[in-house]
């Protein structure tokens, strides 16, 4: 059980990284001037990159939490509480890829300052999950 959260904490660190990364990518996309064709395009590939490598991390991620969840019996509301926490992540790390399709396309029409908030979601829902992880207040 031990490995399994070993894993479950470092594909969840590795999954963060790539949600705190991406959004800051689009910051910058948002800020590209009109005529700046090769940055734009250099910013764009490195959010490809990013997101198909993060996205196989994410699903490792859910599913050994889920082995943890089933395969080990933990229980509580706190785990439901959790669990629909990293489905609100699952659904940030589907916009993120909608958002990089946007910019792909170029019909991204929201400003870097929207990019600047939308990038801090994950942190808060972090600090959610973490709290009802080592606290399981309920």
């Amino acid at each position: 059980m031990l490995t399994v959260k070993v894993l479950h904490l470092w594909m969840v660190v590795s999954w963060f990284a790539g949600l705190f990364y991406l959004p800051r990518i689009f910051v910058n996309l948002a800020m590209v001037p009109p005529g700046s064709e090769a940055e734009r395009q250099r910013l764009l590939l490195m959010a490809g990159k990013l997101y198909r490598f993060m996205t196989p991390i994410g699903v490792l991620a859910v599913a050994l939490g889920l082995w943890l969840w089933f395969g080990f019996g933990f229980g509580g509301g706190w785990l439901h509480a959790k669990t629909a926490l990293v489905l609100l992540l699952v659904a940030y790390h589907a916009y993120c890829g909608r958002l990089l399709r946007d910019f792909a396309a170029q019909r991204s029409r929201r400003g870097h300052v929207w990019y600047r908030w939308f990038n801090e979601l994950p942190v808060l829902l972090l600090l959610a999950v973490t709290y009802l992880a080592v606290f399981k207040p309920f």
